[in-house]
């Protein structure tokens, strides 16, 4: 079974910088698309970024395109996301999640992103 992992989070002030990653288990990552959502306290789960397969389409949410970059190693098998320009709404927990031909079938346990103003 697929376990995907999550590192990189942290406390970082208002402008900061972290990079995300994402360690999954398995043969089968370079297969599939990933990509990272987030939930802040009280609220719902949000889409953050995704990113194909091979590398070759993203896709980011209005609130944080030109501030994150998703990208993959599938060699690593291992998925990231670069945070730059950090505001305190991006404080959240960050998961990552493999989408198959099915859907999102594996989730990570998530990574804690605190941003101080």
């Amino acid at each position: 079974q697929v376990q995907l992992v999550e590192s990189g989070g942290g406390l970082v002030q208002a402008g900061g910088s972290l990079r995300l990653s994402c360690a999954a288990s398995g043969r089968t990552f370079s297969r599939n698309s990933m990509g990272w959502f987030r939930q802040a306290p009280g609220k719902e789960r949000d889409l953050v970024a995704t990113i194909s397969w091979n590398g070759g389409s993203t896709n980011y949410a209005d609130s944080v395109k030109g501030r994150f970059t998703i990208s993959r190693d599938n060699a690593k098998s291992t998925v990231y996301l670069q945070t730059n320009s950090l505001k305190p709404e991006d404080t959240a927990v960050y998961y990552c999640y493999r989408r198959t031909t099915q859907g999102i079938d594996q989730w990570g346990k998530g990574t804690l992103v605190t941003v101080s103003s």
